[in-house]
């Protein structure tokens, strides 16, 4: 029988029996070993990446000069205006409510999953990859608008609120409207509403989709319904540019491709893919458990046939090919802890 038992245990269906074990184990401990709150673990992790806030602020700093540097005047033809004389419309998102949906919203998501799991990794990480998504997105877009001076499909309202066109005599516009006005029509490329938007609601759609480990290929189409709901909000957002004439086509599609990159590379400095089975939680978590003995002790008390401890390592059986914006699917679901924590395969 014990002979039976151990063929058992070394066959692949073993192997998996001891994985899903190991699974839950480490679920238990979130209630007991991985519990980390404010107050036991907060000061300590605010000193150790007291130097990622700073950055913020300076961050802050060279987005607020940004904002108040001019842009480029580019040379504004006649023939050029026939594209640039769409009527002047309020925002329908208006400036203010950016940072409502692609910050606050986040952020309280955040302080839910906290309020549940007591898990301060979780939570530091999540608002630190949220804001760095947010400023270095913020900066680049800025940087960008400036430099190129893109003119508004509304420019010529703008520039000429009274209908009359004016140029001189290399043929470039002579504006008489409100600087601040012109000013901003300057600003085209790219969106910065869109790149907000998909910066914010992207990161959120992949602290989601690692949260409900939407991958986890059981099938659940209605987890994936919830993680595009924030991509769809930040569509939206992009579609609305255009049609309030403040952006071009092509503003939108590259802000929207910006924030998402930015996003993403942000969001997988502090967590696994969401591919990864281990995708449901901060690096940082799993190093706590390794260093405090959790990790080992709920290892080695997986199988309770007093079988081997489970593997750090099984060999993948089938090539790792499949993506989704560079995050690839960990076949190797028994991955070492070290990889998991450098992103490795």
């Amino acid at each position: 029988m014990e002979e039976a038992l151990s063929s058992f245990m070394r066959s692949p269906v073993g192997w998996s029996f001891k994985y899903k074990m190991r699974e839950l184990q480490m679920r238990e401990f979130q209630l007991g070993y991985g519990v980390h709150t404010v107050r036991s673990h907060g000061a300590s992790l605010a000193r150790a990446h007291m130097h990622d806030w700073l950055i913020l602020l300076l961050l802050v700093v060279i987005e607020f000069i940004l904002y108040l540097t001019p842009p480029f005047y580019r040379y504004v033809g006649k023939d050029m205006m026939t594209d640039l004389k769409y009527p002047l419309l309020d925002n329908t998102v208006p400036v203010w409510t950016v940072p409502i949906y692609a910050v606050l919203l986040p952020v309280v998501i955040f302080l839910l999953v906290y309020f549940r799991r007591r898990d301060i990794y979780d939570l530091h990480h999540a608002i630190l990859g949220l804001l760095f998504s947010i400023l270095v997105t913020a900066v680049i877009t800025d940087a960008i608008k400036n430099a190129v001076g893109r003119p508004r499909p509304d420019f010529f309202w703008r520039c000429f609120p009274d209908g009359k066109d004016v140029y001189d005599q290399l043929g470039n516009v002579i504006c008489n409207g409100e600087e601040s006005v012109i000013r901003e029509g300057h600003k085209s490329f790219p969106s910065g509403h869109t790149s907000w938007s998909f910066a914010g609601l992207g990161f959120l759609s992949l602290y989601l989709s690692g949260k409900l480990q939407a991958f986890d290929r059981e099938g659940h189409v209605a987890k994936l319904c919830i993680v595009f709901l924030p991509l769809l909000a930040a569509s939206l957002v992009a579609i609305s540019r255009v049609d309030d004439y403040w952006h071009h086509w092509q503003d939108v599609f590259a802000g929207g491709l910006l924030g998402l990159v930015v996003a993403t590379f942000c969001y997988l400095q502090f967590f696994p893919p969401p591919y990864h089975p281990q995708g449901w939680g901060p690096y940082a978590y799993f190093r706590e458990l390794e260093e405090s003995g959790a990790y080992s002790q709920a290892a080695a008390t997986v199988n309770p046939l007093n079988a081997e401890p489970l593997e750090s390592h099984v060999e993948s059986k089938e090539d790792d090919k499949d993506g989704f914006l560079g995050l690839h699917l960990a076949r190797d679901s028994t991955m070492p802890l070290e990889d998991v924590e450098s992103g490795r395969r």
